[in-house]
């Protein structure tokens, strides 16, 4: 049995989420990590769970794999809507994406 390592800043859990109302549906996020993005019918990104599972509710946020932070912060930068935001778990500050500090 694995145990899927989360990514983390300075020891601190990251989460992922998509604002869809930014979303364009160029999909590059799902081409940088498949595994994280997937858009929907709808022609919209969402985030994944780690068992494929996608989280269509607003808001929703799934845990960013370590070996997947790379990915993940390049879709968030590559982003044409400005959609994807990374944050630490503990105190939801934004790490990665359009509110970074």
């Amino acid at each position: 049995m694995s145990v899927q390592q989360e990514a983390s800043v300075d020891g601190e859990a990251l989460e992922v989420w998509i604002d869809q109302d930014l979303c364009t549906g160029d999909g590059i996020c799902a081409q940088y990590a498949p595994e994280v993005f997937e858009l929907d019918i709808d022609g919209l990104a969402y985030v994944k769970t780690a068992d494929d599972q996608l989280l269509q509710d607003r808001g929703a946020t799934a845990a960013v794999p370590l070996p997947l932070l790379t990915d993940v912060v390049d879709s968030a930068k590559e982003c044409p809507g400005e959609c994807i935001h990374v944050r630490r778990v503990s105190d939801k500050v934004e790490v990665y994406g359009p509110d970074a500090g």
